[in-house]
């Protein structure tokens, strides 16, 4: 961490001068480091003025998936879904952050059943009475980027299935719950985790969440099989998305060969995610999308 002049103007563009602003924020944060920790830079810390572009941008992402909430159906095809992920976002002033992003070829990701995540859209897929699918959207305004993802159910879904989704849900609230300035990811991960292996489930281990806000994926990744005490310290200004992916089976999983996209699990079972993107504050966290 570059040492500040006491008197200069803070480097969170704050206006105020480094001692009576960060001063003492910073030499918290040297503490936890000179212990060994995982602490975040400066680039991870949101000022005031991104703080409020992320929230513009995430308007855009909840009235997304409002729309899609209303409209969603069995007999339409996913294709429908990215539609109106398009116009909706276009119509708002924003872009969507999923299209062309590393080759990415639509506007959102919807996963179907055992699909755990980058699920693409379709005309040839076509959502049946029954089925779960995660619709994940992510949106760009003036620069900042929001990202949430819901579970909807399709008409009359299997009791077993609809409880994995409930309880995805719940795995989601108690990392929401277990966002606490000055403790650690791995609080939270591990709280996530034992909720989801005490229903008998599997969370996936390779993908997680993920800092947002400047850019689509920034530090850190986000992990929910962690142990307390471990991963990076979470400190006021941060911002990243709690999104477990809990799988019925196992939580092995694989790639689709043929898109390099879509993530399967490896037994066929279903698996639900749900995702907020969360602003860490001096008392917890507050939800900026969902």
């Amino acid at each position: 961490m570059k040492k500040w002049q006491r008197n200069a103007p803070c480097w969170c563009g704050s206006g105020k001068k480094y001692k009576m602003c960060h001063e003492a924020f910073d030499e918290r944060i040297l503490s936890y480091e000179k212990k060994g920790h995982i602490v975040p830079d400066r680039s991870l810390i949101k000022s005031e003025k991104d703080i409020e572009g992320i929230k513009k941008s995430a308007v855009i992402n909840i009235a997304v998936l409002d729309e899609i909430g209303e409209k969603i159906h069995a007999g339409m095809n996913t294709q429908e879904i990215d539609d109106i992920v398009a116009t909706t976002t276009a119509k708002m002033g924003g872009i969507p952050a999923d299209l062309n992003y590393e080759g990415y070829p639509k506007n959102v990701c919807t996963s179907i059943n055992d699909q755990v995540c980058h699920g693409i859209p379709s005309t040839d897929i076509i959502l049946q009475e029954g089925d779960i699918i995660n619709v994940d959207c992510s949106t760009i305004l003036d620069g900042y980027f929001s990202d949430s993802s819901r579970m909807y159910m399709i008409g009359d879904v299997d009791p077993e299935w609809k409880k994995l989704v409930e309880v995805t849900k719940e795995c989601m609230e108690i990392g929401i719950k277990n966002v606490i300035p000055w403790h650690f990811m791995g609080d939270m991960g591990h709280a996530v985790h034992q909720h989801a292996l005490d229903h008998g489930y599997n969370v996936v281990k390779e993908i997680g969440g993920h800092g947002c806000g400047l850019e689509f994926h920034e530090d850190p990744f986000v992990s929910y099989v962690s142990k307390p005490g471990t991963e990076m310290l979470m400190v006021p200004g941060m911002v990243f998305t709690i999104e477990p992916m809990v799988n019925m089976g196992t939580d092995k999983i694989f790639i689709d060969e043929d898109n390099g996209w879509t993530v399967y699990t490896d037994d066929g079972l279903p698996s639900a995610q749900w995702e907020v993107e969360v602003l860490v504050t001096e008392t917890g966290c507050e939800i900026l999308s969902y």
